[in-house]
Parts: C-alpha cells; sequence; structure tokens
C-alpha cells in the first residue's frame, strides 16, 4: 500500500496540506466503521460507562461544522446547531444518537459536513491561515482550527477502536 495526502488542485497549497490531514483522518474514520451493526453503533462499553460510537461521531460531525462555519466567520445556523446539536446534553455529556438510526444515518449526516468544510477550503487563501478567529472563550487562527479538526478526529477514533475491541469482546 502507498500512503500519501492527496492534492486537491482547487485549493492553495498551505490549505490543502492541512485540508489533506483532515481528509486522511476522515477517510481513516469512515474505514474504522465498516460493518458496524446498530447495536455496535449504540454500545457504550462496559458498564455503559462510556461515550458510544454513535455519540462520538454526532460530536465529531458537529465540532466539525462549528469549525466550518468559524472558519467562514458566519454563525452557525440555528436549523444547523439543531440537527447536529448540541455538543453536549443537559447532564454535560455527549447527546445521545437518535434511537433507530444506523452507522449510514450518522455517516450520511457527517459526509454534509466534511463535503461543506471542503468547499470552505476550496475558497481560502493561504494568508488567511494566519488570521485569528474567535474560538470559545479564546482565539484561534484558522490554520490551527483547520489542524485542530484533524487532531480532534484522530483523538476520538482511538475511541471508537477501543469501543470497537470491548463490543467484540464481550460476545
Amino acid at each position: 500500500m502507498h500512503y500519501h495526502l492527496h492534492r486537491q488542485t482547487e485549493m492553495e497549497p498551505r490549505v490543502n496540506m492541512l485540508f489533506s490531514m483532515v481528509e486522511e483522518n476522515y477517510e481513516r474514520l469512515r474505514g474504522l466503521l465498516e460493518k458496524v451493526s446498530e447495536e455496535e453503533l449504540f454500545y457504550k462499553g462496559p458498564g455503559q460507562a462510556y461515550n458510544s460510537i454513535g455519540q462520538l461521531l454526532k460530536h465529531l460531525a458537529f465540532v466539525d461544522l462549528q469549525w466550518n462555519y468559524r472558519i467562514k466567520e458566519e454563525p452557525l445556523p440555528v436549523e444547523l446547531e439543531k440537527a447536529y446539536g448540541p455538543e453536549l446534553d443537559a447532564t454535560g455529556k455527549l447527546p445521545a444518537v437518535e434511537s433507530g438510526s444506523t452507522i449510514v444515518d450518522v455517516l450520511d449526516a457527517y459526509d454534509v459536513v466534511f463535503q461543506s468544510f471542503k468547499e470552505t477550503c476550496q475558497t481560502l487563501k493561504d494568508e488567511e491561515l494566519d488570521k485569528i478567529i474567535p474560538y470559545n472563550d479564546h482565539t484561534a487562527t484558522i490554520g490551527w482550527g483547520i489542524w485542530h479538526m484533524a487532531d480532534h478526529s484522530r483523538y476520538h477514533q482511538a475511541h471508537v477502536v477501543l469501543m470497537r475491541k470491548w463490543f467484540r469482546q464481550r460476545q
């Protein structure tokens, strides 16, 4: 197998490098989720004490959606916040995925977010990566935000791998 970051000809070089990190992690995550059953999607680990794969995916999609709108310097539309959010539920935990959802449903929703992010990156100029934008109670550069999306995805991929391992071991 040959590994290589994909070159998007419609993106500027620095933007492309950062986007490729997000894209590579996104594609890797999708590969980790092949053949996830509905039961596995909702499984919360030993003692039901952890976030399910569904919760993790919903969280990643919502956080990526928030970053996309931060990068565009636009407010997150209320309808998208309702569809993908909230970031945390009333108890401070990752929100549950709707009962009856399948891995296809959850990934299809995430695909919409990823495609929108790709379109945003196609309009970005390399110089804009150094622009400072609001980030919660702090600030960050657009470039750091894109890097953080890749890092955040990879962090939760480890949780997905662990959940899949625990799910297989319980049977």
